[in-house]
C-alpha cells in the first residue's frame, strides 16, 4: 500500500498553470517510448539512424545487384537481421517495463496536501 504523494500548487503561478495545462490534460505518467501501433516504424527509423545499421544496409542493397554481389544475398542479410531482431526484442521488453511500471503508479492511491 505505497502512496503516491503530490503537493499542489499554491497560487503563486496560476498563470503558468494555466498555460501549461492546455498541453496536459490528463494527471497521467507516461514513460513509454512506443505503442502497439508506432513500435515497428518508431524502432526502424531509430535504428537507420545509427551509423553501423545504416553500412550494414547498403551492403544488402549493394549485394542485390549481380554485377557488385561477393557473398550471397541471404548471407549479407544475417548480420542485419540478427542485431535488428535481438535490439527490438530488447527494446520490446523495455517498453513493456516501463508500460507496467506506469500503469502501477497511475492506478496507486494518492494524498494530496492541501491548505
Amino acid at each position: 500500500n505505497k502512496w503516491r504523494i503530490v503537493f499542489p500548487n499554491n497560487g503563486r503561478q496560476w498563470e503558468d498553470w494555466k498555460q501549461s495545462s492546455a498541453f496536459y490534460s490528463g494527471n497521467r505518467i507516461q514513460t513509454t517510448k512506443y505503442t502497439w501501433f508506432t513500435f515497428l516504424p518508431q524502432y526502424l527509423f531509430e535504428q537507420f539512424h545509427r551509423l553501423g545499421n545504416l553500412y550494414f544496409f547498403f551492403l544488402v542493397v549493394l549485394n542485390w545487384f549481380p554485377q557488385v554481389e561477393v557473398f550471397h544475398r541471404e548471407i549479407t542479410m544475417l548480420p542485419l537481421i540478427v542485431v535488428l531482431f535481438a535490439s527490438m526484442i530488447k527494446d520490446a521488453i523495455e517498453n513493456y517495463r516501463k508500460y507496467r511500471c506506469d500503469k502501477m503508479i497511475n492506478f496507486s492511491k494518492t494524498r494530496v496536501y492541501d491548505k
